[in-house]
C-alpha cells in the first residue's frame, strides 16, 4: 500500500507541473467567465445559460485533462528510461499502474474543485441560487471523470500516446450518443447493422447517465437513488477497466 501511495504521490506532483494541466484550467475558466456573454444574448435566462456553460466545461476540460495528461503517463516513464528502474524495485505492476491512476484522479479531484469553486463563487456574485442538485451534478462529472481517467491509464499500456488520446477523445464523444444506438429509425429494423449498433449500445458505458446538467441549470430535484445507481455504475465500470489496465500491463514486455 505504501509503495502505491508513493507512486501517487510522485504523480501528482509529476502532473501538477506539466503545462498542459494549466493552459487547460485557463480556458475552463475562461469559458465560465465568458457564458456571461452568452446570457446577455438571452434574456432571462442568463443565470441558466451561466449554469449549463460551467458545468460543461467541467465536464469537457475535466476530460481534456484526463486524455492528455493520462494518455502519457506510461509512455513518459519508459522515455524517461525511469520506468525499468521503478520496475526492479519489489514492487508490482499493478502498484504502478494503481499509484499512476489515483496520482491522475487526485490531479482531476483538485481541478474540478477549482473550477467548481470558480464557477460557483461566480454564481452567487450574479445573484443565483445554489441548490444540492448543482453539487450532485458536480460529483457526478467527477464519477464521470473516473471512468475515463481509468480507460486513459488502460490505453496508456497498450498504445502511443497520440492514437491513446484519440481513442480516449472518440469514448467520451461515443459514449455520450449511446441513446442514439438505441433508438434507431425503423429502417433499421431487421438489419445487422442495428445488431451491430445495439451491440454497442451494452458495450460502451454510458456517459449520459452522469449528466444532469439541464436539471442543475432549471433547479429540477434528482432523488438520491438516481445519483447512487450514477455512481455505482460509473464506480463499476471504473474498476473493470482498472483490473484491465493492470492484466494489459502485466503482459507488456518491458
Amino acid at each position: 500500500m505504501n509503495r502505491i501511495v508513493t507512486i501517487a504521490q510522485n504523480t501528482f506532483r509529476e502532473s501538477i507541473r506539466d503545462k498542459v494541466l494549466y493552459v487547460l484550467l485557463f480556458f475552463a475558466l475562461a469559458t465560465i467567465l465568458g457564458s456571461k456573454v452568452l446570457g446577455w444574448i438571452s434574456i432571462g435566462q442568463d443565470i441558466k445559460i451561466i449554469k449549463d456553460i460551467s458545468l460543461a466545461a467541467m465536464s469537457v476540460f475535466g476530460a481534456l485533462i484526463a486524455i492528455f495528461v493520462g494518455a502519457t503517463l506510461v509512455y513518459k516513464e519508459m522515455d524517461k528510461k525511469t520506468l525499468y528502474t521503478i520496475l526492479s524495485q519489489p514492487m508490482k505492476r499493478y502498484e504502478f499502474v494503481t499509484g499512476k491512476y489515483l496520482g491522475l484522479v487526485a490531479l482531476l479531484g483538485v481541478s474540478l474543485i477549482i473550477m467548481a469553486a470558480g464557477s460557483t463563487l461566480y454564481l452567487k456574485i450574479a445573484g443565483a441560487a445554489i441548490g444540492l442538485i448543482w453539487f450532485q451534478a458536480i460529483l457526478l462529472i467527477y464519477i464521470k471523470l473516473l471512468l475515463i481517467t481509468a480507460f486513459a491509464i488502460l490505453l496508456s499500456t497498450v498504445v502511443s500516446p497520440i492514437l491513446g488520446a484519440l481513442i480516449v477523445f472518440s469514448f467520451y464523444v461515443g459514449g455520450h450518443a449511446t441513446d442514439v444506438l438505441r433508438d434507431l429509425p425503423p429502417q433499421f429494423d431487421g438489419t445487422r447493422a442495428k445488431q451491430v449498433l445495439e451491440t454497442l449500445y451494452y458495450v460502451i458505458p454510458n456517459l449520459n447517465l452522469f449528466n444532469v446538467q439541464s436539471e442543475a441549470a432549471n433547479m429540477v430535484p434528482v432523488t438520491w437513488p438516481y445519483v447512487f445507481y450514477a455512481v455505482a455504475y460509473g464506480i463499476s465500470w471504473t474498476l473493470f477497466l482498472l483490473i484491465l489496465a493492470c492484466l494489459a500491463f502485466e503482459r507488456r514486455d518491458v
